[in-house]
């Protein structure tokens, strides 16, 4: 039996003891009546009118699946290689923050969840744990998402820190200098970070802590004050790419590339991977979808550096017109957060194991057995 017939058989022996909806829509709707309205708005919502949020997913309609027949796909590989490395499967944990607002054990417990699916997890440096203590926690491959300080010694510091604690490769989040407008977090006058929550990286950081008169146990108020200072840094510019370069061997991803132009001042200034992304819709409300911004970067880029794609992954069809799209993987961040919220560990695990079951499925029924199989060749545009 392959992976996602055991999945599938094993959901429908166990449906009595359904705590993790199947359905996304029922997933979010249970996390949303499990969370108070705080948390779950700053999970769930998104920039202004959430436009963005909304299109990420209706944009993966756009394109229909023209499955092949009498494809023996009795046999499937979900591998891809990145890196010089090979992942079990294309999916990764997205960078979130502030985990421990929706479960005690955030991060932790997501990394737990990931490692044991096999899949990779991406730490933030919002996170409410340190990146060492999170590596601790997980067996699996790990990525840092670095949110760069505009004091660029503590943004040099986490980079060294991640490649010393195991990590193996670096995230650039470049479309968040500063926070968007996010009306549901503004109406309910929520920003965890200022509660001490999200900012554990820097209270362990050796750089953040010398920028302090009084360490954080003598003095928290002093040590928010300094994160809501040096979080963003909006003058950044592609020259400073060197410095971090310079920081680290490890590959260099940059997340938030949406317009063409950006891919190519990209591979000029030798980054090693792209992350095609609208952080979810939560930044600039009203901007391109993450799919539609995806087919002109691959034009852009030609195979020369590996290409993910980010914001919208709900179901396992969406992973194979991504795929299908030119990404060499996707990342996956609200999914597992609502099974983080419902079940902590367990519930990382089954949002997971059954996004990956559906992506097996879907891939085996389009006749693919294997990864480096899905091409554009299999979609077509929708008719409208």
């Amino acid at each position: 039996m392959t992976y996602g017939n055991h999945v599938q058989l094993k959901v429908y022996q166990q449906l009595e003891d359904h705590i993790i909806p199947v359905t996304y829509e029922d997933l979010e709707q249970k996390a949303k009546a499990h969370l108070a309205k705080e948390p779950y708005y700053y999970v769930a919502a998104s920039a202004g009118a959430e436009v963005t949020a909304r299109n990420n997913n209706r944009a993966f309609e756009k394109w229909e699946i023209v499955p092949r027949m009498l494809c023996d796909t009795s046999k499937r590989d979900l591998s891809v290689e990145l890196f010089g490395k090979r992942y079990q499967y294309p999916i990764m944990c997205a960078p979130v923050g502030v985990q421990s607002i929706i479960h005690p054990e955030g991060e932790l417990a997501s990394s737990r969840g990931a490692s044991e699916m096999g899949v990779s997890y991406i730490t933030s440096t919002a996170s409410t744990y340190s990146l060492e203590k999170i590596a601790q926690e997980s067996n699996g491959d790990k990525w840092f998402q670095l949110y760069w300080s505009s004091d660029r010694e503590i943004a040099a510091s986490m980079v060294k820190r991640a490649e010393a604690a195991g990590y193996s490769a670096i995230v650039i989040t470049l479309d968040t200098p500063m926070m968007a407008w996010r009306e549901k977090d503004i109406e309910h006058k929520y920003l965890p970070f200022l509660q001490g929550k999200g900012i554990g990286n820097y209270l362990e950081d050796p750089v953040f802590l010398s920028r302090l008169e009084r360490s954080p146990k003598e003095d928290m108020t002093s040590a928010i004050m300094l994160w809501a200072k040096i979080f963003g840094n909006p003058a950044l510019t592609w020259k400073d790419l060197e410095y971090i370069r310079s920081q680290t061997d490890l590959p260099i991803l940059l997340k938030g590339i949406l317009h063409p132009e950006d891919a190519k001042l990209a591979l000029e200034h030798g980054v090693d991977g792209i992350i095609v992304s609208n952080h979810g819709g939560r930044q600039v409300d009203g901007a391109i979808t993450s799919i539609d911004a995806l087919p002109e970067i691959c034009e852009v880029v030609q195979d020369q550096i590996p290409i993910l794609l980010d914001s919208g992954i709900r179901r396992g069809a969406d992973i194979i017109k991504a795929l299908a799209l030119g990404a060499k993987a996707v990342l996956v961040g609200r999914p597992y957060m609502y099974g983080l919220a419902l079940a902590g560990e367990e519930g990382v695990k089954q949002v997971l194991r059954n996004l990956l079951a559906d992506f097996d499925l879907t891939m085996a029924l389009s006749g693919k057995s294997k990864v480096s199989e899905i091409h554009k060749d299999l979609l077509r545009r929708a008719q409208v």
